[in-house]
């Protein structure tokens, strides 16, 4: 594997709508729409950019989207937000990341939150939390072989399935 993480780019245009694809059969991520995106994917790949300026709505904290890529094609996403607010501490955290579904269980995940820890040093972040659900077996192992320590399961309000708090030191160097 040659992967790494890339700013959200239009070359990986074709690669990303078909991991959407992948995501729509499993009704993940509906509120994208492919053909939407087809048509002005560029104009998507500049609204991921200015969601990591401190002009955002109120409420959101500025996030960097970052692209898992191997051998050109797109594996899965990362969100690091800079800081948390109130809603982040409980739920969200300073990392999220997803793998598109023909790609999982094949070490990406690991890869893609390593790397993800390492942009977080160089935001300055050197404790990063980080969320999953209860029963997301494959994401709380990922975080753990990352050096996530369970602070706590919470039930949420808002969500039928309680949600699993990690954090991970992440050494200055």
């Amino acid at each position: 594997m040659t992967y790494f993480l890339s700013p959200p780019d239009a070359i990986y245009r074709l690669t990303y709508l078909d991991a959407l694809r992948e995501f729509h059969a499993e009704l993940h991520n509906l509120e994208q729409d492919p053909a939407a995106l087809n048509q002005n994917f560029e104009g998507y790949v500049r609204y991921l950019e200015r969601q990591s300026t401190d002009k955002r709505r109120d409420g959101l904290v500025p996030e960097s989207y970052f692209w898992l890529i191997d051998d050109g094609i797109y594996i899965g996403r990362l969100s690091l937000r800079h800081y948390l607010n109130d809603r982040l501490l409980q739920f969200g955290g300073h990392i999220g990341y997803e793998i598109r579904p023909t790609k999982r269980l094949k070490g990406y995940g690991k890869a893609i939150l390593r790397l993800g820890l390492e942009k977080a040093r160089r935001q300055g972040i050197t404790r990063a939390l980080i969320t999953c659900d209860d029963d997301n077996i494959g994401s709380a192992r990922v975080i753990e072989a990352n050096g996530g320590i369970l602070e706590n399961t919470v039930l949420l309000s808002h969500r039928a399935v309680p949600t699993r708090r990690y954090w991970i030191d992440i050494p200055v160097q």
